[in-house]
Formats: structure tokens, C-alpha cells, sequence
């Protein structure tokens, strides 16, 4: 029987990947087979994006009792917050019900006598369940057909993880189409000879002839002699594997000329083959140049092709850092300074600082979507961007940095707001080409409505002043360097002060500029800073709000274990957990922690799974989150509230001390 039954596995599987561009079909086959192979009748009711059930697709082996069934089964427009999807979602196995009379799945007219829910698990996240259900008294259902149930269940993950995948990608493909017939550069895309394969209508506009003409054409018919030989030696370029941006003039159908600005790129097969050129054209005889268009494509491409990769080494890498980094740290909390093995700790601390600039580096450089603010200390981001600073500026130009510890926090991403700051340092560093100073210092501000400078946020205010000796700039120089493209440098970009600007405006700053010729620039950042952590309901009734038992959830047992050093003694009780099914036990045994302290990527649950399953008992829970991606990398997997925070790896004992206070208030741990 072993054999048959596993053809039939695969021909389910087999059924499913066809079905795959049809979510709906996907659940109808599963729930067919399902039905067929282990009866009565089979249902599969899943999760929308909005995060309650779906309507139900429920198959019965009589037909006529499908539809009556379904409707009693069907759970649509629901939250998982039942006792079922719980379990299902937290155990993440089957639930077999069977009894005497109707069960809760069913009613007096329709009862079910047994039923089988399988949680159908897709990327490692619940997304819903399929049912299985038998009507005649006295029927159970089997440990070998709970288990068929099971592995059915299994490829119907699958097949739904497909199914959206496919979405995704015919969604991106949709929106990629809509650009490249809506942006008002031309698009033309070009084999290795020169002849145009595609061409959008903006180019048909440029070339004053119908877009569908174009296809078949040599873009040599439309340049001079000159132009011919740039085209050669630029598509000669593509091939060797490197984009070409310059400007030329194409002669039109009707005989006029128009200038343009051509940026090309080379487009490679699956196999790694030189496939031909896509151009973007840009007409720049009305028009100011866009020039910085293509290098912003460009990395969009990198950031989405490298981006996954990048993450899931970084956050390895971080695991490792976070333990070299808090041991260090712990040696240099208890050696003298005289001694060889508190030097020995500290070097390795700055080398952890090293390394964790770099992985935050990578993260920023493959990612860019992200849209997780998170409350980040002005003191700890001086301090991680010391060494970025240095490295931007080089060893000619000093740094001196002053901020005190009282510094107020800000709400923001970490990642771009470290790209702001290095882009002011950057421009200061080409602005003081035989050496100089960067000074950088912080301080706290109150700004009244109305009040200078002008756009700068009202209220509390974190004002960054970065100060450079370099050659300054003129009134009319100042007046544009934020205008996004214009330099005074004939290799730059442009984008830099542009970006700092975006990336300031963007969490409701303001920037502004002084300068004064061979005297140098300062650059003023005003920052809103971020609303103090609203009081907990004890400490609004008037209960003791401090800390006193954590409960550290982590699947890398020596970061558990490093957690659990760096913080016990500071005097909070700890208990460890390495697995989240265990903590959910513990918890729901009557443990009564006042924070909890996870990672977020775990095997079986992840953490914010676990804080849902653990706030159903205590919803007033903090939670700190710890991983080795950035908040921006995590994207949809973490939803941060007002209750709690994320720290990313590595970190040391007074950071991470430093992050507990600021979810939890400053009071010392009750004893």
C-alpha cells in the first residue's frame, strides 16, 4: 500500500504545481483529493493579506452536501483568534476531534462526528488550515489517515507558497511593464548588432516615428558618423559588462535633430551571456538632463537582487559578533586597565565595531524599502558611525565629536539616517582636499511655532551641527546644493546633500546650510525628537513599574546564555528559554514575566508569534526584540508597538541595558 499511496502523494503534488498560477484551483484540488482519499468531505480555509479567514473551498464525496456543509464550516471574514487556530497556529499540528453527537464544527441539522484540522504552514508562518470531516456516528478517523491528512496538508503549503510567489512575481512584472510605458524617458532595447527589439512610446515620440515601426530598426539610421562609432564603442563597453552613460544627437524621421542623453546597460541571458543593451533616452534639448535616472534603476536592481542574500549573512554574522562583542565586554567590566587581557578586550571590541558597521553597510546597501522607524538613542549613533566617519573622511582630516549623554532620541531608520550623516561627511571631505576638521556635536532644543529657522519642527528638537574647515561655498552655490543633480564637481553625482535632505524631511526635519568661501560649511540637521514611551497600566494605577523577571527566548543557546550574563547582574530574575513552544508552555502554566526578550527569526515560532501567544495571557507584556538584521531588512516579519522595541545584533551590555530602560523605564529591578 506504501507505494500507491506515495504515486497518489505525487500526483497531488504534481496536480498542485499546475494549478499553481490559480490560488483558487490550488485549494479546490487539495480539497478534492483530500475527500477522495481519506472522506468524507475536505476543506481548505485560508488567511487573506488582510489577516482573517477566507472564504472556505470545501469538497464532499456527495455532492449535494457540499455546499450545505461548506457554509456551516466556512469561518470567512473571522480573526484566528478562536481556540482552534490558536492551537493550530502555536503547536503547529494536527487537531483530531471525536465524540458522541455534534462536534463544534458542525450543527444540529449538519453534525460532524469526527473532523481532522491540519494548520497549513507557509514560510514558516500560519496561513490557515484544511479540515477534514466525517458525519456518520461512531466514525473516527485513523493515525495513518491523520497523518495522510498531514502530508496533504504539507504539499498544500507548497503549492500555496507557489501560488503567491507567482503573484508576487506577475505583480512586479505588471508594475515593471507600467513603468517602461508610462515614464516619460524613452525605453529602447537594443541586440548585440544595435538593432531595436523593443521600444516604448516615448521613444516613438523621440525618433518622430510610431513605436511599432521601430522594432527591426538599427539605432545607426538615426546617428551621424560621429554617433555610429560612440554606439560601437558603447556597446563594445555593455559587453565587457559595464554601463555607459553619455550625451549624443539623434536625427529624427523628418529630418530634425534632437540632443538626448543615453544611458545604456548590458542585458545578460540565464546563462550568463551577452544578450544585448537596454537604453534609457532622455530628450534634453526642452528639458533639464535627468541624468541621475539610470544610476537610481541601477540600484533598485542591486538592492533587490542582493538583498535577501546580503540579509541572511549579516544576520549570522551578527550572531557571532554578538557574542564575541559581550563577552568582551564582560572582560572589561572586570579587569584592570593595567593588564594585557583588558587591552586584549577592548581591541576586540573595536574590532566588532568594525565588523558590525560593515554588515550594517551591506543591509543598507541591499535594502532600501524597508519603512521601520525604530527610537534610536543620538548618543549610540554617533558612537556606531565614529568609525564610518573616519573611514569616509580619511586619515588627513580630523574628527572631533561632542554630545552629551542626555541627549534626547529620535524616531527614524537607522540605516538611512547613517547615510545622511556619512553623505554630509563625504561632502565635507571633497570640500577639504589638503586635510582639515569635521566637527559634529548634538544638543537638545526647543522651538517655538514660528520661531527661526524657518521649516524647522516645533517642539522638542534634536539639533546635529556638522561643521567642516574646507573651501566653502558661495551664496548662489548654498542657495542650489540641496537641488537633487547639481554639483560643482564634474565626476559627482549630485545626489548626496540632495539625499541627506529627502532622508531628513522624510521623519519631519529640517536642514539647512552656512557657508562662507575658503572659510568652510556647516550643516544644520534639526531632528524632531522622539515622544516619550507612554506610561504602563501599572504605573497608571499606580503600581510598581520596575523590571524584575525576563524571560529570554533565543535558538542560539550561547546568545541566550550571553543575554542571560550581560543583564542578571544588574538584578533581574531570568529564565531561558531556546525553544518558543517551551516558553509558550511556561507561560501558559502560570509564569508571569515582565518582559520578554526574543529573537525574531526562530525555527518552529517566530517572535513576534510568540509575543501574540504570550500576550493572549498577559497583554501588557514588553517585548525586546533582538536579531541580526536591521529593522528595514525584517520588512513585514516585524510590526513594532508602542510596547515594544528592536535591538540588532551585535550589542553590548549597556546598549542592551540602555534599550530595556527605554521600553521599561529607568527604574532599578525590584528585588
Amino acid at each position: 500500500m506504501a507505494y500507491p499511496l506515495r504515486y497518489a502523494l505525487a500526483d497531488l503534488a504534481l496536480a498542485l504545481s499546475r494549478a499553481a498560477e490559480d490560488p483558487a484551483e490550488v485549494r479546490a484540488t487539495a480539497a478534492k483529493v483530500a475527500a477522495d482519499m481519506i472522506g468524507d468531505g475536505a476543506g481548505v480555509q485560508l488567511l487573506r493579506d488582510d489577516g482573517r479567514y477566507d472564504e472556505i473551498t470545501y469538497r464532499h464525496v456527495d455532492d449535494e452536501r457540499s455546499r450545505a456543509l461548506g457554509h456551516v464550516l466556512d469561518h470567512v471574514g473571522r480573526l484566528p483568534d478562536d481556540d482552534f487556530s490558536t492551537t493550530l497556529a502555536t503547536s503547529r499540528r494536527p487537531v483530531v476531534l471525536a465524540g458522541d453527537g455534534a462536534s463544534p464544527l458542525g450543527d444540529v441539522e449538519h453534525p460532524v462526528h469526527a473532523a481532522v484540522l491540519c494548520p497549513v504552514i507557509v514560510d514558516n508562518t500560519y496561513a490557515g488550515y484544511m479540515v477534514l470531516t466525517r458525519e456518520t456516528p461512531g466514525a473516527l478517523y485513523s493515525t495513518a489517515e491523520v497523518e495522510l491528512a498531514r502530508d496533504i496538508a504539507g504539499e498544500l503549503a507548497l503549492a500555496v507558497s507557489s501560488a503567491r510567489a507567482m503573484e508576487r512575481l506577475r505583480a512586479s512584472e505588471e508594475r515593471y511593464r507600467r513603468v517602461l510605458e508610462t515614464i516619460p524617458e524613452g525605453v529602447l532595447q537594443l541586440d548585440p548588432e544595435g538593432v531595436a527589439t523593443y521600444a516604448n512610446e516615448p521613444m516613438g515620440v523621440v525618433l518622430g516615428l510610431p513605436r511599432a515601426q521601430l522594432v527591426g530598426v538599427s539605432l545607426r539610421g538615426f546617428l551621424d558618423d560621429q554617433g555610429q562609432r560612440e554606439l560601437a564603442r558603447r556597446i563594445d563597453e555593455c559587453m565587457a559588462g559595464r554601463s555607459t552613460v553619455g550625451a549624443t544627437r539623434l536625427m529624427r524621421a523628418d529630418g530634425s535633430r534632437r540632443s538626448v542623453r543615453m544611458s545604456m546597460m548590458p542585458l545578460i541571458d540565464d546563462h550568463g551571456r551577452f544578450n544585448g543593451v537596454v537604453c534609457m533616452v532622455t530628450d534634453t534639448t526642452d528639458h533639464i538632463d535627468a541624468r541621475g535616472l539610470k544610476r537610481q534603476l541601477d540600484h533598485l536592481r542591486r538592492l533587490d537582487s542582493l538583498g535577501q542574500l546580503i540579509g541572511g549573512i549579516s544576520h549570522d554574522f551578527n550572531n557571532l559578533l554578538t557574542v564575541v562583542a559581550g563577552s568582551a565586554d564582560m572582560i572589561l567590566s572586570t579587569t584592570p586597565e593595567d593588564e594585557q587581557h583588558h587591552q586584549l578586550a577592548k581591541d576586540i571590541m573595536e574590532a566588532v565595531s568594525t565588523g558590525r558597521t560593515l554588515t550594517h553597510q551591506l543591509l543598507a546597501f541591499g535594502r532600501s524599502d524597508g519603512n521601520r522607524p525604530e527610537i534610536i538613542p543620538i548618543p549610540d549613533l554617533l558612537t556606531d558611525v565614529q568609525s564610518l566617519f573616519s573611514r569616509t573622511l580619511g586619515e588627513h582630516i580630523g574628527l572631533d565629536l561632542a554630545f552629551g549623554a542626555d541627549v534626547w532620541p529620535v524616531r527614524a531608520e537607522r540605516g538611512p539616517l547613517e547615510q545622511a550623516l556619512v553623505n554630509v561627511a563625504a561632502n565635507a571631505r571633497d570640500a577639504m582636499l589638503h586635510g582639515g576638521m569635521v566637527r559634529v556635536a548634538a544638543t537638545n532644543e526647543v522651538h517655538e511655532s514660528g520661531a527661526p529657522p524657518e521649516g524647522a519642527p516645533t517642539g522638542r528638537v534634536v539639533h546635529l551641527v556638522i561643521t567642516d574647515t574646507g573651501s566653502g561655498m558661495t551664496d548662489e552655490v548654498r542657495s542650489r546644493a540641496l537641488e537633487p543633480f547639481f554639483t560643482t564637481r564634474p565626476t559627482a553625482a549630485g545626489l548626496g546633500l540632495a539625499t541627506t535632505a529627502g532622508i531628513v524631511q522624510g521623519i519631519g526635519g529640517h536642514i539647512e546650510l552656512e557657508s562662507k568661501p575658503r572659510i568652510g560649511t556647516t550643516v544644520h540637521l534639526y531632528l524632531p525628537a522622539a515622544e516619550e514611551r507612554p506610561a504602563s497600566a501599572g504605573e497608571r494605577q499606580g503600581a510598581p513599574s520596575v523590571i524584575g523577571r525576563v524571560l529570554i527566548v533565543e535558538d542560539q543557546p550561547e546568545v541566550a546564555q550571553l543575554v542571560q550574563r550581560l543583564i542578571e547582574p544588574a538584578g533581574y530574575a531570568i529564565t531561558v528559554a531556546t525553544d518558543a513552544l517551551t516558553a509558550v508552555t511556561q507561560v501558559a502554566a502560570g509564569a508571569h514575566p515582565d518582559l520578554l526578550i526574543t529573537d525574531v527569526v526562530m525555527p518552529t515560532m517566530t517572535g513576534p508569534e510568540l509575543a501574540s501567544a504570550l500576550r493572549t495571557h498577559h497583554p501588557d507584556l514588553p517585548v525586546l526584540y533582538m536579531s541580526g538584521y536591521t529593522a528595514a531588512s525584517l520588512g513585514p516579519q516585524l510590526t513594532l508597538d508602542e510596547n515594544s522595541m528592536l535591538i540588532e545584533k551585535p550589542f553590548t551590555r549597556s546598549t542592551l541595558l540602555g534599550a530595556i530602560r527605554t521600553l521599561c523605564g529607568p527604574q532599578p529591578p525590584r528585588p
